[in-house]
């Protein structure tokens, strides 16, 4: 680690050792803590998607299959359970951060997540936020980003849950949680196994899905132990370990299979002393992978990045009305691979955060952010946001800033090809939104414009060599529209419903075409009626077509899914629950890559104990 990491360490000790000098005589709350604090108290002018328990049992545990249905994101997936990349207003799979617990996950190698390989049985709060964030979660927050956070209370209690899901192709899902907590400390342990055969057949005789089965575990802890009222250390740890084979387009080629190993670890203070609030963070991130281009062979690539965090957030209440921030991090990475010899960089960044309450009724906030490394040449962030709600039923949302995605290890150190005097991709945008409350319904539209420069491509030079270069402009904007809906007939009766609308364009400036795989149109709906111990639900999905050449000789057909589901309680005081779903009810054929077919109807059964 170098100096910089160093320095942050020391504040975070001189941090804890004048927090826990404070005497500490009043009682405390049994509240819950969250580690990405920031995804609340500074997210004026958006709209934040937040996921219930619910949802998460009623779709299999793929961070893909619970968003392609829950939000406005489009996937592009080659295949049930493979490689899933994800579109965001219109945005690359790498424009979309990810960020876990507060800190960016996002891939060292690519920039990006594979959506189905995070399992979503870890998490206690999966939230989604549309739009530029990079002043506070860096590098590609700007088509959006998605959180993934576990949370602690210290409210004294003891729980285990268990669900257990078996469905069409062999599809095995297993999740486990146990919760104790005390007045002092509170435990959180998350198992979860999920696999398949996934050998389904294609439409209209065309074959079968060779090659897809695919296997992954997870085990997630989080432990707090609070020393006082002001003094909180938080460890949260998650380890996920899966194999996929990757499905074959003809029964000739070569069959191939991808590990990951995937390790994070965070550590981390939560004090208060005085009018300041503090949060010291050490996190440890590593991402290994293996490909073997034959399964019958013992050869593989492979690549390995090792990333250490140093992260000291420091927020002053002036008043009742005033928030300051301040948020320095340092990022130490160190990576290589097969086609990337060892490189390592360090990012030390500084952010600036301010939020005023004028009124109850009128808040802003403003940003800064800057990042200094000696890989590339980082621009000065900025954001705005702001609320006014003009009365019970309307409040109007506002919303500004400039974005940024670095280069990535591939696109800097690939064996060859990369290209070190890339620069990062900037993004400036705007959002105006509009919410509207009622007594059982809430319900929202935004609309967007977003400037995205320098975009990396990776186009061949005139020795016939791919390399990547800062190459395309593209214009985006839209507009995202939702309706949420709950009704309570009875104390047994209750109607929930949920619909979202999502109308994209993302053109690229020289050629006036819609980027690949963005589709222009993207509606979900999601509803349940619960009839005492009985709740049918139906989810629906439509996705508009998409290019998939750049040639625009080529395009997929947009396409309807439905799923139909019914849960039964079978022991309501335990919460003890027996239902099952029936998945692409109409047989739908679709694809969402060329040649790589989704299955047609299937089913699964669950059944979820709690005790």
């Amino acid at each position: 680690m170098n100096r910089n990491l160093y320095l942050l360490f020391a504040l975070f000790i001189c941090g804890c050792l004048h927090a826990t000098a404070q005497n500490d005589s009043i009682n405390w709350l049994d509240e819950v803590r969250l580690s990405d604090v920031k995804l609340q108290q500074f997210s004026t002018g958006k709209h934040i998607n937040e996921l219930s328990d619910s949802l998460l049992i009623k779709n299999q545990p793929q961070l893909t299959e619970i968003l392609s249905f829950n939000s406005s994101i489009y996937f592009k997936e080659n295949g049930r359970g493979m490689v899933s990349s994800p579109s965001f207003r219109g945005t690359t799979a790498s424009q979309i951060a990810v960020v876990w617990n507060g800190i960016n996950i996002n891939s060292q190698f690519n920039g990006q997540l594979d959506f189905n390989t995070v399992n979503t049985g870890a998490y206690d709060q999966i939230s989604v936020r549309g739009g530029g964030g990079s002043v506070v979660y860096g590098t590609g927050a700007i088509g959006g980003s998605v959180h993934l956070n576990n949370s602690l209370s210290f409210k004294k209690k003891q729980e285990h849950q268990l669900l257990l899901q078996y469905g069409s192709f062999n599809t095995i899902d297993a999740r486990y949680n146990f919760k104790l907590a005390k007045n002092k400390w509170s435990l959180n342990l998350a198992l979860s196994r999920n696999s398949s055969d996934n050998d389904y057949d294609y439409p209209n005789e065309r074959g079968k899905n060779l090659n897809g089965e695919y296997s992954n575990n997870s085990v997630n802890v989080a432990f707090g132990y609070r020393f006082n009222s002001a003094n909180t250390l938080k460890i949260i740890s998650e380890l996920y370990d899966g194999e996929r084979h990757f499905s074959l387009i003809r029964p000739t080629e070569n069959k191939t299979k991808y590990r990951d190993l995937n390790n994070r670890n965070l550590l981390e203070w939560n004090s208060e002393f005085s009018n300041f609030k503090q949060i010291t963070s050490l996190a440890f991130l590593r991402e290994d992978y293996q490909y073997f281009a034959n399964i019958d062979s013992d050869t593989y690539s492979y690549g390995t990045a090792k990333s250490y965090i140093a992260k000291y957030d420091l927020g002053y209440n002036l008043n009742s009305d005033v928030l300051l921030n301040t948020v320095v991090q340092n990022t130490y990475t160190d990576g290589e691979g097969s086609n990337i010899a060892n490189n390592d960089r360090n990012i030390l960044s500084v952010a600036i955060l301010g939020k005023h309450s004028i009124t109850q009724s009128l808040q802003y906030e403003a940003g800064l952010r800057k990042e200094i490394t000696g890989n590339y040449e980082s621009p000065i962030l900025f954001s705005f946001g702001a609320n006014y709600k003009m009365n019970d039923f309307y409040t109007l949302k506002l919303n500004a800033s400039k974005n940024f995605r670095i280069p990535t290890y591939n696109d800097l150190y690939w064996s060859s090809a990369g290209n070190p005097d890339l620069d990062p991709e900037t993004s400036l945008q705007a959002e105006l939104g509009n919410h509207f409350r009622f007594e059982n319904m809430e319900a929202g539209i935004s609309m967007y414009y977003n400037d995205v420069s320098d975009m990396i491509r990776w186009l061949p030079g005139g020795d016939g060599i791919w390399r990547p270069r800062n190459e395309d402009k593209v214009n985006i904007y839209g507009l995202e529209s939702f309706v949420n809906c709950k009704k309570s007939f009875s104390k047994e009766t209750n109607l929930i419903a949920r619909a979202s609308y999502a109308y994209t364009i993302s053109k690229n400036s020289e050629t006036n075409k819609q980027l690949i795989y963005v589709p222009y149109h993207k509606v979900t709906g999601n509803l349940s009626y619960q009839i005492h111990q009985f709740t049918p639900f139906l989810q629906v999905l439509y996705n508009g077509s998409v290019y998939t050449r750049t040639d625009y000789s080529e395009q997929l057909s947009g396409y309807f899914l439905a799923n139909l589901g019914m849960s039964y309680t079978i022991d309501k005081e335990r919460d003890w629950e027996l239902g099952g779903r029936v998945n692409n009810l109409f047989n739908t054929e679709y694809q969402n890559v060329e040649d790589r077919w989704m299955p047609g109807i299937n089913f699964n059964l669950y059944i979820n104990f709690k005790f």
